[in-house]
């Protein structure tokens, strides 16, 4: 639908519609999940296209649980851990409608529940639903374009036709990751909630600086899947 090559990053662009599900967006010190469909499609308003470009994602630090994940913290990113997505449908069968996205970690032999939502304003919400999202957005003020794209339905739905499973370390040549591990907008009060995603400052960490200076591995292994509970266990 109309390729175009992105001006500051040789691997990315623009036109290719796509369903995503970001299963594990994390570092060291952030971590969330979401469920999104592709770029912008080559429409220069962001709302305008084919695609939801935004999602509707969950990170603890932004959902004002600011403990919860990192160096010592409770899910312990110093530390080996297995990270258990599951998902659930309207009708609890491998043939329904998706309803629900579950996160959970296992870290030395402990079940550690994902963190729950902590504002007084909102339910408190430790999974990604179709209210959870109204909710959130409502909250943050972000733009409803998930929900309007049929939000949870339309994910299932491209899961049913089939997904590819992709690993990688990778990097944010638009916003520097700042959406995932720092304050975004960057002109934004921090104090608003949903503004604040976790402790890094917003400058430096533009992708030339990361791609030049930094020493970053990743271990993946043990990849699992199954009906929901047989993936894992506490032993």
């Amino acid at each position: 639908v109309g390729w175009e090559a992105s001006a500051n990053d040789v691997n990315a662009g623009s036109g290719a519609c796509c369903h995503e599900l970001d299963v594990w967006d994390a570092n060291s010190i952030s971590a969330a999940w979401t469920r999104c469909s592709g770029d912008d499609c080559a429409i220069n308003s962001r709302y305008s296209s084919l695609c939801d470009p935004d999602g509707c994602d969950f990170n603890s630090y932004r959902q004002g649980d600011k403990t919860f994940y990192g160096n010592s913290l409770t899910v312990n990113t110093s530390q080996k851990v297995t990270v258990v997505t599951q998902f659930l449908t309207d009708n609890n069968s491998t043939t329904g409608t998706l309803s629900e996205i579950r996160c959970l970690y296992v870290q030395k032999g402990v079940v550690i529940q994902n963190s729950k939502d902590i504002f007084p304003d909102i339910a408190a919400y430790d999974s990604i639903t179709d209210q959870y999202c109204d909710d959130q957005k409502s909250l943050f003020g972000d733009t409803t374009s998930f929900q309007d794209k049929d939000g949870l339905k339309a994910i299932g739905g491209s899961m049913a036709r089939g997904m590819v499973f992709v690993m990688s370390v990778w990097d944010d040549h638009n916003v520097n990751m700042l959406w995932l591990d720092s304050s975004y907008p960057i002109d934004a009060d921090a104090t608003k909630p949903g503004i604040d995603r976790s402790s890094c400052p917003t400058s430096p960490g533009a992708s030339s600086e990361v791609e030049t200076n930094a020493a970053f591995t990743v271990t993946y292994s043990n990849i699992r899947y199954g009906d929901i509970g047989s993936s894992f266990s506490d032993s």
